[in-house]
């Protein structure tokens, strides 16, 4: 391929390469994302590769890898087109009755339907799912109808039409003034206007500025900056030159996380691939922009997602923030001017420019413009990544579009904002999910994570949990954050012990509030969100395991004990042969008897029993 010269040309390789395509032609999309390819996605298309040469059909169907399709559990996913038809669980052994029963005689395959958990009912295509019906993907929807790897796929979508429209028709001072008006938000976490963040390093003295991608997602569950730049990284890259172009940058990054392979590898090539095509370098499209990109990967710390703790990372020194009174978009990567975006939030840029600030800000609500992805996990039927309006109640991504909670089990909370953020009973899951809706509950919307809790929850051993991901990750640095931590998650594991103490909740709310003022940095300023939630929502709970030694929900070890029913019991044994501390006796065939002394309450025997007669109290 020789260099694209110009914007005309551009526009004439894209009609070039439509006109070899046959849009009514067979093809074969098979998912290989990170979910997928973890379920062995990479076999499954190997094995149609296989069948395709074999039979001789390499002229007559197309075969496609792409990236996450979002619906991460019912994978691998496989979708035929024309026509949408989405198998799921698919296995290599069924490629070869594929192609003979969907792609040559136009017969589906029942079996490998997407089938409602709920209901029961089978679904022939991806788009009548009740997981993506009621969703509106405008980015991460573009992920199966493309091969990240091969930039052609991109071009052919409408790629690279937004900065080519930037770069010709548009000064700097226009492309900004449209990001303003589309109020983009940070999808990051702190939902601060890009447009501003742009305008002020734009603004600033210095002459030599960067631009940053964050991929240093680090939420645990969260995957969603991880799919799109493994499923589309000409996207993020779009989003990026044009950022560039407004602000007046000549050099950028790319900061993904040790843990993302597959993204940096993708992003890698693409990046090669918009060198060799002209997009990115000296005199881009002739226009005189000069652009280029370099990849950084971390090493892991969950810190190194803030701002300037990541630019510190970048330029090789310890990830540690540094103090608010200096702002990266006027001293940041080298004392430069820098401005950092999460993936989400370049991805959003190239629509933005072709479609108009006005399309953008018609979805969502007045102060949270353009759509959210959502990584769904947790106690519900339908997980994975999900992709609504700014504004759609929690009701709706939970019910309609998550299922519902498996089992037939009682919805207790949902906990968004990842482990800085806060659980939200169900008395507000009619809520509209933006930035200011879910702050004002003393969540936050955070990067993205939402996870579901039931019955089955303890909320006191959920706040333990994320206190303890939270000191773990502290930098240290200030001692507000580095000791408040430690002694919070020293105080709830106390409590989930059994030694919690009259004091302790106000101590709790105390040690919040010195965290929440003094912190350096928002790791410990919103480190306390997840023991202030719950406090406020669910402080009986709390009460309980302090006042009655008591866990409603059964999980805390030390406040449960095991016991057998002598009525449901017939004295099989299993339970007593698998106890590891030798505590339940009895004779065979007769109920059997835990002592309670010896009881780890490690719940071994609960799981083993065919009758449930295991007693939790």
């Amino acid at each position: 391929m020789s260099k694209i010269n110009s914007v005309g040309e551009l526009a004439e390789l894209r009609a070039a390469i439509l006109d070899q395509r046959d849009a009514g032609r067979p093809c074969i999309t098979t998912c290989l994302g990170t979910g997928c390819h973890a379920y062995d996605s990479q076999e499954v298309y190997n094995a149609f590769a296989g069948e395709i040469h074999s039979r001789d059909l390499a002229d007559k169907v197309d075969l496609r890898g792409s990236g996450c399709h979002g619906f991460c559990e019912q994978g691998p996913i496989v979708v035929l087109s024309p026509g949408e038809i989405c198998y799921c669980h698919v296995q290599p052994e069924d490629a070869a009755e594929i192609i003979t029963e969907t792609v040559l005689k136009n017969e589906v395959i029942e079996r490998l339907l997407y089938r409602d958990p709920v209901t029961g009912r089978r679904f022939e295509r991806e788009g009548e799912i009740p997981f993506y019906k009621h969703q509106d993907r405008l980015i991460l929807g573009q992920n199966r109808l493309l091969d990240p790897k091969n930039i052609e796929d991109y071009l052919a979508l409408g790629g690279y039409k937004a900065l080519a429209g930037a770069l010709a028709e548009m000064t700097p001072e226009d492309v900004l003034e449209e990001v303003k008006k589309a109020n983009l938000r940070g999808r990051g976490g702190g939902g601060f206007p890009a447009g501003i963040k742009w305008e002020t390093a734009r603004r600033a003295p210095e002459k030599e500025k960067y631009v940053i991608v964050n991929a240093d997602e680090g939420d645990p569950g969260a995957y969603m900056d991880r799919s799109l730049l493994e499923g589309n990284p000409h996207l993020i890259l779009e989003g990026l030159l044009i950022g560039a172009y407004a602000i007046g940058a000549a050099e950028g990054y790319l900061y993904a996380r040790q843990e993302y392979p597959l993204a940096v590898e993708n992003f890698t090539l693409a990046v090669q691939q918009a060198e060799e095509y002209g997009l990115l370098g000296s005199d881009i499209l002739g226009t005189g922009f000069a652009f280029s990109v370099k990849i950084k990967r971390g090493a892991g710390a969950f810190v190194s997602g803030e701002s300037s703790a990541l630019m510190a990372a970048i330029e090789g020194l310890v990830g540690e923030p540094r103090p608010k009174h200096i702002n990266t978009a006027i001293s940041g990567l080298w004392g430069k001017p820098s401005n950092l975006n999460n993936v989400e939030t370049w991805a959003n840029v190239p629509l933005i420019i072709e479609r108009g600030a006005a399309w953008f800000k018609r979805i969502g609500n007045e102060r949270n413009s353009g759509t959210k992805i959502f990584s769904l996990v947790g106690k519900i039927n339908n997980t994975g990544l999900v992709e609504v309006p700014m504004g759609t109640p929690l009701r709706k991504i939970i019910e309609d579009i998550g299922g519902g909670i498996p089992g037939g089990k009682k919805f207790k909370a949902v906990q968004t904002g990842g482990p800085s953020g806060g659980c939200i009973p169900e008395q507000y899951l009619d809520t509209p999910v933006d930035f200011d809706c879910l702050e004002e509950l003393g969540a936050m919307m955070g990067s993205g994570g939402m996870i579901v809790m039931d019955e089955d929850n303890c909320i006191v051993d959920v706040a333990k949990y994320f206190m303890h991901f939270l000191k773990d990750e502290s930098c240290g640095k200030c001692s507000s954050c580095r000791e408040g931590t430690t002694r919070m998650y020293e105080i709830l594991d106390a409590i989930t012990r059994g030694e919690g103490r009259e004091g302790d909740l106000e101590l709790l709310e105390e040690l919040a509030w010195v965290m929440k003022n003094a912190s350096l940095c928002a790791l410990g300023s919103t480190a306390a969100n997840p023991v202030l939630s719950t406090l406020r929502y669910f402080r009986e709970e709390y009460a309980a395991h302090i006042q009655e030694k008591r866990c409603p929900a059964k999980v805390c070890p030390a406040l449960i004990r095991y016991s057998i029913d002598p009525e449901i019991c017939d004295g099989c044994g299993r339970c007593r042969r698998s106890c590891p501390e030798k505590a339940i006796t009895g004779e065979l065939n007769t109920p059997l008897v835990i002592d309670g002394a010896l009881c780890s309450r490690c719940g071994i025997c609960r799981e083993v029993c065919h009758l449930e007669a295991i007693v939790v109290e």
